[in-house]
Parts: structure tokens; sequence; C-alpha cells
């Protein structure tokens, strides 16, 4: 086997923990001695054992004069656990062998200088675009403190995301729907608005077969229209914040906040900016918006996304009426059009998942503002 064949198995062990790691990256690990796998491991959860230590562990006496591959750079600093970088060294470790640079500024290089003063040879870029893509929201949240949005949508045929009157249930098939349980189970939060609670009652938990953790639910209510008998409120499978203006009826907060969720009040308006800043500071790396039109318009105006998935059904809806995934006053010009680049296709039952990122280069004109 090749470095590159190995970092793809570190690669695997590393995306086998995605979703569980938050605020932490995913990471792999894989030790190798005479062309010989002799210890694997992966990081499972924040607090926990790095990747490092598991495969180093694994790898046993025999890891003196061994090689590592390690899918992004060993800490150098102390946290939770103690520094990964230091564990190599002093396990006789003679090659390491990285993916991708860790951005955070408290590790950025300085694992990797570390290692090199200790007379460790030290090689990096392999597979690298493979690692930058798997801890993108990572990348993201070390460098503005605000979480990776990704606005999911299921439209019909011609973009409708319900009939006229509302009815939603169901545009797509029970295969997508299952898949977009496994995206909550992936994501720190689920974001939507009042309407949408009080038009379908959702859940927002995450149901899969073999179980799974649930999303915080979070919740955009400007008057505290929420119902006091929604199940954002009474389930207690997952906590739920809600946002609203500091004029906000302040009685019903506190019926809210006994029932167990957590109110948040913002100043004047609920501003999507101020939203992140706060889920940031709560450590939720990676926030799925499962709004209506209106939400997903309010997103996409202030350039606050990362990424959109939709669902895209074999059905038309039709109607002038009918809602799309996007609503808002839109553009006047085609010039001002949010500019996507297509990231992936595939087909999910009988519908097909598209995967699109803003193309971040060009300055957000989306709107009438």
């Amino acid at each position: 086997m090749l470095d590159h064949d190995y970092m793809k198995l570190a690669l695997t062990l590393a995306r086998s923990a995605k979703g569980q790691t938050s605020p932490n990256p995913n990471v792999g690990a894989v030790v190798v001695k005479n062309g010989e796998i002799i210890g694997m491991g992966a990081h499972l959860k924040a607090g926990g054992p790095h990747a490092e230590v598991h495969a180093i562990r694994a790898a046993g006496e025999r890891v003196k004069g061994a090689d590592i591959y390690v899918t992004l750079e060993p800490c150098s600093h102390y946290g939770k656990t103690p520094p990964c970088a230091d564990l190599i060294i002093d396990s006789g470790i003679k090659r390491v062998v990285i993916a991708s640079v860790d951005p955070n500024p408290l590790v950025a290089g300085k694992g990797i200088e570390m290692l090199k003063a200790s007379g460790i040879q030290v090689d990096v870029g392999i597979c690298e675009k493979e690692a930058l893509e798997l801890n993108e929201p990572f990348f993201h949240f070390i460098q503005t403190n605000t979480p990776y949005v990704t606005l999911k949508a299921a439209a019909s045929f011609d973009g409708k995301t319900a009939a006229k009157t509302g009815d939603s249930k169901w545009i797509t098939s029970p295969e997508s729907r299952l898949q977009v349980h496994q995206l909550r189970n992936e994501h720190d939060a689920i974001l939507t608005g009042v309407n949408t609670v009080i038009h379908d009652n959702p859940l927002l938990t995450a149901r899969l077969p073999q179980g799974g953790k649930n999303p915080i639910r979070v919740i955009l209510d400007s008057h505290l229209k929420i119902p006091m008998d929604a199940n954002v409120i009474q389930d207690k499978s997952a906590k739920t914040i809600i946002f609203t203006r500091s004029d906000a009826d302040v009685k019903k907060a506190e019926e809210i906040a006994n029932c167990g969720a957590e109110i948040i009040f913002l100043e004047e308006r609920i501003s999507i900016d101020k939203v992140l800043k706060e889920l940031g500071k709560k450590n939720i790396m990676t926030l799925l918006v499962e709004g209506g039109s209106e939400i997903h318009s309010s997103f996409i105006e202030h350039d606050a996304f990362n990424q959109m998935i939709l669902y895209l059904a074999p059905v038309i809806i039709g109607g002038k009426s009918a809602p799309s995934v996007v609503g808002g006053n839109g553009i006047d010009w085609m010039r001002q059009a949010k500019k996507l680049t297509f990231v992936s296709s595939e087909p999910i039952g009988p519908d097909i998942k598209i995967v699109a990122k803003p193309i971040k280069e060009e300055r957000n004109v989306y709107g009438n503002h």
C-alpha cells in the first residue's frame, strides 16, 4: 500500500464519527510498520482520546520506528486531553504523514514544528482535499466563531415546497426522509421559524432505526407566538432554544422557560447574524436550517449559509400561490442572482439529492437593500 491508501483508510475512520465530535474536528489515524497496519483509531467524541491516542495504544510496543498517518495536524496544546504531538514524540514514531494543517490558532503549524524539532520526518498534504472537505465545518467554526450553516429543503420538480393549501406531506420519498433524519443526527442544532412550528408542530428530532443523538432545536419567534402545547416545548428528548425580541411577553417567556426551553431575548429584531453569534457562543458548530421559504430567504439575503441541500421529487404541484423553496422580495435583475456551484447530485429512492455551495468571491447583492 502507498501513503495515499493509508491516508484514505484514516479518512474513512474519521468519517465514521461524523456528527459525534463537535466542537472538535473529525480525525482518523493509522499506524504502519514495515508495510503492516499495527494500529488504527478515530476521535469519537469531544473530551475523549484523540485519534492518535487510540491508534498508538492499539499498536502497543511495536509503535517504535513506525509511521503514523493522521488526517489533521496533531495538537500541540493542552485542552481536555494532553498534546498528541508530545505523545507521538514519546512513542518513538519515526515519520508522521498529515493530510491537512489545523487552522486552530492554538495549533496552526505548531504541532508540525514540534515533531520536526524532535527529528521526526513530517510529510504534509496527502489527500489534503478530502481532509479539508471533511472538516470544513470545523475550519469555518474556528475562523468565524459561528456555526457552519446548511439550508435544507424538499421540493417538487417545479420548485414548490407545498400545495397552495399548505399541505406538504409528503413531497419526497421515505428514502429521502430517512436521510434527512441522518442529517439531523449529524448536526449540533436544527433551526426553523415559529410559523413552521404552528403549522406542522414538528418534533425536529433524529428518528433513526438504530437511534442516535438529537440536535438542539432552535426556533425563531419574534413575538413569542409559539403554542404552549408545541412538541418542541413539551417533548424533552432534545433541548430547545427560542429566540425572541426583548419586548416579547415576559409572562409567557417564564411559562416556556418553566417547561425547560431556553429563551434568548434580542434587541429590536431577530437578526440572523446575532442568532449565529449566540449559537457560536454555545459551541454549536453545525446548524441545519429546515425553515420555510421566508427563513431560507433571510439566510440567503444575509449571505449566512455555507451549503444548500435540496431533495427534488419527481412530482409537479403548480400554482402561483404555492410556496417555493425561497421567498422574500427576490431580485430585480438576473445579475443580482445568488450564484452557487454544484457540489454533488445523487439519486435517493425516486428523488434526487442536490448539494450546492455559494460562490463566496462575489459580493452578495441579493434582495432589495
